[in-house]
């Protein structure tokens, strides 16, 4: 399974939110029963500082997962463009990059 090319916008300063359905080869959402997820950010692909994103299963059967970030994080985070990707494992340990492409960080004026 190749991963989902995905831009996302973030908003200095505020609590964010994205949800995905992850999909097997033939479009039908992968049962993520027994899986786990990470997912992080980082200004290129080879910068030591990286965020992560809180990764929740939001209808695991259906291949749902949600990623957050709340705003004390996004506060922190310079204006700009940023890489990010998320992975899922399965019980057996198979890791598998299920969605990737840049972060647009914009600016906050009052946070």
């Amino acid at each position: 399974m190749a991963a989902v090319p995905l831009n996302l916008t973030l908003e200095q300063g505020t609590d964010f939110q994205v949800n995905f359905t992850v999909r097997n080869k033939d479009q039908t959402p992968l049962n993520l029963l027994g899986y786990t997820a990470s997912s992080e950010m980082r200004k290129h692909y080879t910068a030591a500082k990286k965020y992560d994103f809180d990764v929740t299963f939001v209808d695991r059967s259906q291949g749902r997962l949600r990623l957050t970030m709340t705003d004390a994080v996004t506060g922190t985070l310079a204006e700009g463009r940023y890489v990010y990707d998320v992975f899922v494992t399965s019980a057996n340990g198979t890791k598998t990059k299920v969605v990737a492409g840049m972060v647009l960080v914009q600016p906050g004026v009052s946070f």
